[in-house]
């Protein structure tokens, strides 16, 4: 129950809900008492009759054997004298406590629906919103397929243990405590006997919840694997058809699904031998009880009666406590997810760690990268070997080099999506680690190769992450050159875009995202390789639209085509980590092997 305990003041804060629907139940749980109490005096009246024993003097006998719980003689006072009319009273207060009982039972059950319901949505969403403010290298170490299971997946697992402890569990609990409590009041020593088999119950349930919550882990790693493996085949489904791979990713699903079918049967045994265990340790618990009272009845020390109303209330406290242990294996396995989502949100949150630095002034004079060394986590080479760079403001700089090189990490870390393993970034004399996190990326525009799109309109995705009118929008469309193909689409800027942009070519797409990185007013402007995939004319356009966009802004390039390179005021060389060379591009071809290298083969012409 170990997750449980960490996430129950988070789940269940809703103290007024979870108040009144306690209330509700012992409300209901109160009439199952006052009933089966009840069964007494009616069962007095309708067996002894005859002697004209009215319920008054029934009521005051039983009083006499138990002063503690006595009924007060006010209430006593106004019993019915008749015996048929006190079977019809209690007959008739039996039906008021039942209707009372059910509408308890009602709104406790829509209380603990609500208290769920809501407990997990919050929670949801904010290990959601934790994801997105973890590390970028700790999101990709647990892969999206693990992170997106953890978040739905395991939440709804979650949510069937919170709702089996709010809604169920308390229901039969006090229904279950209200029956005892019932029994003690007709014959103690049977109750008291009876309560031996608890440690015994207590030590099978301890030891089948183990089971349960160590299998559930293993069944939901599973499924993330499962989920990892179908993203994969359906994600990459054009190469799947083109390479005809579809009986390899048939397979590989087969295999993920065992794993799933295996871990799952694993739990079955342990929630299996939960119901039929408590149910023989109750038959041996009523065996023993029965001979006990069998022994006291033939000795005159007990009345059959109270031996019979006794071992009935005790069997609908059984009745009701039996389903506890299934209850409790609902309870166990959700503390497997419960666990799984902690860890998550025991990831550092790169956001909050920063909260309390100060902000980082807008961009006016250099970024340096001083001594910079980054190493991948697992790789055996440094991708960065010793960056020593200075970047004036306001200028163009392409950086280039053969891939691998360490170009696209080195720019990685200037909205610190990577932190150096030695040296620092600074940008005006503030390094990056000590200024607030996202003052530094409101000032930093970022176009990629690859380039993610959501699902929405071309309005949403342009403006996404920030509020901007209409005219904005079409302003930077028409300096990214996304204008043109948006006026022709019959919806224009409320065209909807399908999932990851699949609606728009790749050239569409990576005009939208430079209108997106435009629209931030950005202070430095990162393109890797963002024009790749437009035509020779559009990025000439593009190119003289960023020449006079980047007035009092500092612009980093990385291409592969000679007329971006041919625009930058600087080239800066990488190879194999390193910064080998800087100039012209007439300086760089006559003194730098590498760069030589790269204009005669990487280097394409517009």
């Amino acid at each position: 129950m170990r997750g449980l305990r960490h996430l129950l003041p988070r789940l269940l804060k809703y103290p007024w809900l979870l108040a009144g629907g306690l209330v509700c139940a012992m409300i209901s749980a109160g009439g199952l008492g006052a009933g089966l109490v009840s069964l007494g005096p009616l069962l007095r009246i309708i067996l002894e009759g005859r002697s004209k024993e009215t319920v008054a003097e029934l009521v005051r006998s039983y009083n006499e054997t138990r002063p503690m719980l006595a009924i007060p003689e006010s209430v006593v006072d106004v019993l019915p004298t008749e015996p048929f009319q006190a079977v019809v009273a209690i007959m008739s207060g039996l039906a008021v406590l039942t209707v009372i009982g059910a509408t308890a039972n009602f709104m406790h059950q829509f209380l603990a629906l609500e208290i769920t319901n809501r407990a997990i949505a919050d929670l949801r969403a904010h290990v959601f919103g934790h994801v997105l403010a973890m590390p970028l290298g700790s999101v990709q170490r647990r892969g999206a397929a693990e992170l997106v299971s953890r978040i739905n997946k395991d939440s709804i697992a979650l949510q069937g243990g919170m709702l089996a402890l709010t809604s169920r569990t308390v229901a039969q609990l006090t229904k279950g405590l209200a029956a005892f409590a019932a029994a003690i009041w007709f014959d103690w020593r049977l109750t008291l006997v009876a309560l031996v088999v608890a440690p015994v119950l207590g030590g099978i349930l301890r030891w089948l919840g183990r089971r349960i919550r160590r299998a559930t882990r293993a069944a939901l790693q599973a499924q993330e694997d499962l989920l990892r493996v179908s993203n994969e085949s359906i994600q990459g489904i054009r190469a799947v058809k083109t390479a005809t791979a579809e009986p390899a990713a048939e397979a590989r699903f087969a295999n993920a699904n065992a794993a799933v079918l295996r871990e799952e049967l694993r739990v079955r045994t342990a929630r299996a031998l939960a119901n039929p265990m408590v149910e023989t340790l109750a038959v041996f618990v009523l065996i023993g009880l029965a001979l006990i009272a069998a022994k006291e009845i033939l000795a005159g020390t007990m009345d059959f009666d109270s031996f019979m109303l006794a071992l009935g209330a005790l069997g609908v406290a059984g009745g009701s406590l039996q389903p506890l242990a299934g209850l409790v294996n609902e309870i166990q396995a959700a503390s497997a997810p419960a666990e799984r989502l902690e860890e998550l949100l025991d990831e550092p949150d790169e956001q909050a760690l920063t909260a309390a630095m100060p902000a980082l002034p807008r961009h006016a004079t250099a970024i340096r990268f001083e001594g910079v060394r980054f190493r991948y986590p697992g790789a055996e080479h440094d991708a960065l070997a010793g960056v020593d760079l200075e970047i004036a403001h306001g200028e163009h700089v392409a950086i280039v080099g053969p891939n691998g090189c360490g170009k696209t990490t080195l720019l990685s870390l200037l909205p610190r999506l990577f932190d150096p393993t030695e040296g620092r970034v600074v940008i005006d004399g503030h390094d990056l680690r000590e200024v607030r996190l996202g003052s530094l990326r409101d000032q930093i525009g970022v176009v990629t190769q690859e380039t993610v799109l959501f699902r929405g309109t071309i309005r949403e995705n342009i403006a996404f992450g920030r509020e901007a009118d209409d005219a904005s929008i079409r302003r930077v469309a028409a300096l990214g050159h996304a204008a043109g193909f948006i006026d022709r689409l019959s919806e224009g800027y409320d065209t909807a875009v399908a999932e990851l942009g699949t609606s728009l070519s790749g050239g569409q797409r990576q005009r939208i995202a430079i209108a997106r990185a435009l629209l931030r007013d950005p202070s430095v402007l990162i393109l890797d390789e963002a024009t790749s995939q437009i035509d020779a004319e559009s990025e000439e356009q593009i190119n003289a639209a960023i020449d006079e966009f980047r007035a009092g802004r500092t612009v980093l390039v990385i291409a592969h085509r000679l007329s971006t390179v041919l625009a930058a005021d600087r080239i800066v060389v990488m190879d194999e980590g390193r910064v080998v060379d800087h100039g012209t591009h007439d300086e760089l071809l006559g003194r730098c092997e590498v760069y030589a290298r790269l204009a005669r083969t990487q280097l394409a012409t517009a």
